[in-house]
């Protein structure tokens, strides 16, 4: 026979929140999850990125040991 109790509780409608507003309802074994980032405030997605590249991957290692890079 199978153990009784050894299984976490689950709740079915979990609310998934960001900066305390719920985004949306799954189910879980915890009552609420607290997210920091999600889609809608990922700098990634929208749009808000900022990438300073002044030096390419190749010019870097190059650099970095110090090895002479002619074509």
């Amino acid at each position: 026979m199978p153990k009784a109790d050894i299984h976490p509780q689950w709740f079915p409608q979990t609310p998934i929140l960001c900066d305390g507003k719920p985004l949306c309802f799954i189910g879980s074994t915890r009552r609420e999850l607290q997210m920091d980032i999600w889609l809608g405030n990922h700098p990634f997605y929208n749009d808000t990125t900022v990438m300073i590249d002044s030096e390419g991957r190749v010019e870097k290692f190059m650099k970095k040991y110090q090895l002479d890079y002619t074509d």
